[in-house]
């Protein structure tokens, strides 16, 4: 054998070796010594934010070779830049992974806005729980609850027009006939907050779980007023209508659910494409063995989140219902998914 020939079949049994042992990698010798990232699309005190965090904190006891969690935001166009990064760019071995805007499969199943990547092509892992959306008034907006804002014009602050953050004022202008005027552009939930209580705005979307966990002082001194939610009716919101009660049809109501459908996700965590299914079978074990670790528990607790975990599998079955709403419904939702 020529010395050529030798090098030629020595590095095809290397090649060879190396994709045996990569094949025969188990999940806890890939992350055993690894930092892994969660990203963030939005900015740093919302519940996006916060409940990204708490996970980051601890999943990484229940993953196989225990690799720790380090928290990442990258901000902008209302969570795209960052949900495209997580799609494309960012490592596909599982070492990255993120907690998403909840309202990109409605998004794209409604196809008015073309992103880089496809939501029903992420590997969705599980939430916390699912999401009450709720519209609130800043106690100096001039309105405490559907009829009165129907008698003047409000600012209402939006992280931007691709999220409910703009959907869910949207569709109260267009079903309950109140007259919010969208002001686009905050980086994130507690940016608006801070708009309201500059008097910016006069208003904005958040879910109950969060005014409660964030903004408890708020509910208890009446700064704020809940007009209407979308979603499970919870317990203790008291007489405040659900928006389906406000449509006259049932066409409307279907558009509500398109709509709304990211109440089902709660603020999900995914990973991309790529990841090995082994990889992804560990993280979602991992993600609910973690909801019922007592230190989990006891920080859900004293940040008023309640623990009602969603499996990733029964995410992606919803976004194939989603996918395949009427068309006429899809139209209609067009006008309040950018």
């Amino acid at each position: 054998m020529s010395q050529q020939m030798f090098r030629t079949v020595l590095a095809l049994a290397l090649l060879a070796a190396s994709g045996v042992s990569s094949r025969a990698q188990s999940v806890a010798e890939f992350y055993r010594g690894k930092t892994a990232t969660m990203m963030i699309g939005v900015s740093a005190g919302g519940e996006y934010d916060l409940q990204a965090r708490l996970i980051a904190r601890h999943i990484g006891k229940y993953i196989p070779g225990n690799p720790t969690f380090i928290a990442q935001n990258m901000t902008g166009a209302g969570g795209i830049i960052m949900a495209s990064h997580l799609y494309a760019i960012a490592p596909q071995d599982g070492t990255a992974v993120g907690v998403i805007q909840n309202g990109f499969p409605a998004m794209q199943a409604i196809g008015k806005r073309k992103v880089a990547f496809e939501s029903a092509r992420f590997h969705w892992i599980g939430s916390i729980n699912s999401t009450v959306e709720t519209m609130a008034l800043w106690k100096t907006a001039g309105a405490t609850n559907v009829e009165e804002a129907r008698q003047k014009e409000i600012p209402i602050g939006s992280v931007g027009n691709a999220n409910i953050t703009y959907g869910f004022p949207m569709l109260m202008n267009e079903f309950a006939g109140t007259k919010f005027k969208m002001v686009i552009g905050y980086r994130g939930g507690n940016d608006i907050n801070l708009a309201m209580e500059r008097g910016e705005v006069g208003g904005r979307n958040n879910t109950w779980s969060s005014w409660k966990s964030t903004r408890s002082d708020w509910l208890k001194n009446k700064d704020i007023y809940i007009l209407a939610y979308g979603g499970p009716t919870p317990p203790d919101i008291g007489d405040v209508p659900s928006l389906e009660s406000l449509a006259k049809t049932e066409e409307e109501r279907m558009v509500m659910r398109l709509v709304l459908s990211g109440t089902n996700f709660g603020r999900p965590m995914v990973a991309p494409p790529g990841v090995p299914m082994d990889r992804v079978a560990a993280i979602r074990k991992a993600f609910l063995d973690m909801t019922k670790d007592p230190a989990f528990v006891k920080e859900t607790e004293t940040m008023k989140i309640d623990i009602d975990p969603q499996r990733g599998e029964d995410m992606e079955k919803i976004i194939r219902e989603i996918m395949a709403y009427p068309d006429n419904v899809k139209a209609r939702a067009a006008d309040f998914v950018e």
